[in-house]
């Protein structure tokens, strides 16, 4: 079984670098082992078909426009994870659609598919998350770890903050 924590997003438009965040925070503190591979996968959309192959749970992070109050975090899974066509969810999102159905159609669509995501507070440019959303930070981490402990996944904590 393999496993990909893909963090999506933005770095330089505020809170649209959540999920770069996110996975970047984990990877500082804990070591996962092979099966579990963590990927900044910023913008790059279709660039990271490559990476779906032989993928058995996916596992995505991102800044989602859920039209909701600043900060609430989302779980989608399966079928709640908006395919090709579907309502844009985020501003790289359609990006993420289309590797979604590419992935399918080539049948490497994995068996799980989660995704936690924070609705953004602002999406300009800028390097930092806002207060809101770097609150966010350490409650989807440990959801994050949760998800990953319900696939059997153990870890170790290795340092960092």
């Amino acid at each position: 079984m393999s496993i990909l924590v893909l963090g999506l997003g933005n770095t330089i438009m505020t809170d649209d670098g959540f999920g770069v965040k996110v996975v970047t925070t984990l990877a500082s503190r804990y070591h996962f082992p092979d099966p579990v591979q963590l990927l900044d996968g910023g913008t790059l959309g279709l660039d990271l078909l490559p990476y779906l192959e032989d993928v058995d749970s996916l596992l995505i992070i991102d800044a989602l426009d859920m039209r909701d109050e600043p900060g609430k975090i989302f779980r989608l899974e399966g079928d709640e994870v908006p395919r090709a066509f579907a309502s844009k969810l985020s501003v790289h999102q359609m990006g993420l659609q289309d590797l979604l159905a590419v992935a399918e159609m080539q049948g490497h669509a994995p068996r799980n598919l989660v995704v936690w995501g924070v609705q953004p507070e602002c999406i300009e440019m800028g390097t930092e998350l806002t207060a809101t959303l770097s609150a966010a930070v350490e409650p989807v981490v440990i959801h994050v770890l949760k998800e990953l402990q319900g696939w059997g996944i153990q870890y170790e904590k290795t340092g960092g903050k």
